[in-house]
């Protein structure tokens, strides 16, 4: 099965997907382009929205306006106004890390980690973003945050370090936002590629976008890869269900690190790519903070 390209947007760094309801719009953020972005499955037409800075995932709240994870912040913004209030700086003591990848859980809270951007050193964390704005630490050790997403009962979250070349599962405390009984669930090691953002479909199946690998897997509830999807550039980075149906699978891709002569190879790196898989994926709960 083969993802096509939807959208040209030759992002930088297309990241962060999700399907907003409220207004029937894929929306995405360009991290290194400073800009987020929506396509109409309907219409098959896009818009981009130039941010101040770097976003490197974020999320509608169910009062209006978004959430928002800037590199060294996680902010409560109004596009309207084009006004951000703190609701936390992302460990200030540490000038290498920012955050990175993040989901909201079936309750409504953020759940981001971060990254070292410049030595890869497991030396971040993933926070919990609670509905009245409290945060705290829920992961330590991190290098690179990612595939943080939620079986539809919000019971299991999944995470990968992306360097560990695996995606793990923990027990989801959904009264409190606390994770519990790390252990995996799929290993990557004998996979093109590394394992970048994810989504969960209705059956509880992990869509996973391979960084450097040119596809996307789904990862069945026993830990088996049992679906990929072709995508034809080499850097997909993160997916999300869409459409009216919630049956189409959206994919985000980089440019990021790709030289003249990778880019003539793929002009379409960067675009927004979708496919049917056959199955129905699960909406994101919009933060409720």
């Amino acid at each position: 099965m083969h993802a096509e390209l939807v959208f040209d947007s030759k992002n930088q760094h297309g990241e962060g997907i999700f399907w907003n309801p409220a207004d029937s719009l894929v929306w995405w953020t360009d991290i290194e382009g400073c800009a987020l972005w929506s396509f109409n499955p309907a219409t098959s037409k896009a818009a981009s929205h130039k941010m101040p800075e770097r976003v490197c995932c974020f999320a509608p709240r169910a009062s209006g306006g978004l959430i928002v994870a800037f590199a060294d912040r996680v902010v409560l913004f109004d596009s309207t106004m084009n006004k951000e209030t703190l609701v936390a700086k992302f460990e200030p003591h540490n000038p290498e890390t920012r955050l990175n990848d993040g989901r909201t859980d079936r309750q409504g809270r953020l759940i981001v980690g971060g990254m070292n951007e410049v030595s890869g050193t497991a030396d971040s964390s993933v926070i919990c973003v609670d509905t009245d704005l409290s945060v705290r630490t829920i992961i330590e050790a991190v290098s690179c945050a990612n595939s943080t997403c939620f079986t539809p009962d919000g019971a299991t979250m999944f995470f990968a370090d992306t360097p560990d070349r695996e995606i793990v599962a923990f027990d989801y405390d959904i009264a409190s936002g606390s994770v519990s009984n790390r252990r995996p669930h799929v290993n990557f090691k004998n996979e093109p590629g590394l394992p970048d953002g994810s989504c969960v479909d209705a059956e509880g199946g992990v869509w996973n976008a391979e960084w450097e690998g040119h596809r996307v897997v789904r990862v069945a509830p026993d830990g088996v890869i049992d679906r990929v999807i072709e995508v034809p550039v080499w850097k997909p980075t993160c997916c999300a269900f869409g459409g009216p149906d919630l049956d189409t699978l959206f994919i985000t891709t980089s440019r990021l690190m790709s030289d003249e002569a990778e880019l003539q190879k793929e002009p379409e790196s960067g675009g927004l790519f979708a496919v049917k898989p056959g199955v129905q994926g699960v909406i994101d709960t919009p933060f409720n903070g």
